[in-house]
């Protein structure tokens, strides 16, 4: 009896040392990637695995996996025998081919999802939308970059919800969102696009595609032409 307790202690104390693990993991991820959106990483610098352990007073372990999760999202790149470093801006040319992508296919993945909406499905891109519209603590970084991920998430449903697979691969596998908030760290590419968001919910509430099509459109070209001065 004595050591099964033994061995239920100790694999509770492991699964323990485990989730300490990931959440450590997944505080430096978040830090990283708020200094990535928000530009305090620069595009294009260098990252340095030494000066990072030295910010975050953690070992090499949790660096190492959040650049390896940055990485695979498109905002790191490695090098053998260099190391990481942050992914350059995107050139006018590439934003320019991302937009007409996106516009090309999200208006269209809108109307289709209107006719699968459902009440919980609702509620997951009510939820996405009001995670953005939500202002907690006072770091700024933290705030845009959390509007970023949960950007990322809302659109990704919408084409889920459209159950095109194809067209839910190709953007994601572009990283377009992580990659246009880099373009411009400021309030207004964000606050404008909270009542874009609700004019996209609203039509999908009133079970309406062709509102549902419009509202993707126009915020996509809104989105498209706040960004457009950080070329400038």
């Amino acid at each position: 009896m004595q050591n099964t307790d033994l061995t239920v202690d100790n694999e509770a104390r492991a699964t323990r040392r485990i989730q300490r693990a990931n959440s450590l993991a997944g505080d430096v991820y978040e830090a990283i990637f708020a200094q990535l959106m928000s530009l305090r990483i620069a595009p294009g610098s260098r990252i340095t695995v030494d000066n990072l352990v030295k910010e975050f007073n953690v070992s090499h372990t949790p660096i190492r996996e959040a650049l390896g999760r940055l990485e695979g999202e498109g905002l790191v790149l490695k090098t053998h025998l260099i190391g990481y470093r942050a992914a350059p801006q995107i050139t006018r040319r590439r934003f320019d081919e991302l937009y007409e992508l996106r516009l090309l296919l999200e208006p269209a993945a809108a109307a289709k999802a209107t006719a699968t909406m459902d009440g919980e499905r609702l509620a997951a891109l009510q939820e996405a939308a009001g995670v953005m519209a939500r202002r907690v603590g006072k770091d700024e970084r933290l705030r845009y970059s959390n509007f970023a991920r949960q950007d990322a998430i809302f659109h990704d449903k919408i084409v889920e919800f459209a159950q095109n697979e194809l067209i839910r691969e190709t953007l994601n596998h572009q990283h377009t969102h992580f990659h246009i908030f880099r373009l411009m760290y400021h309030s207004r590419v964000t606050e404008e696009a909270l009542d874009e968001h609700e004019a996209i919910l609203a039509a999908f509430a009133a079970g309406d595609p062709d509102a549902a099509e419009k509202a993707m459109r126009a915020h996509i070209e809104n989105s498209r032409d706040r960004l457009l001065p950080a070329f400038e």
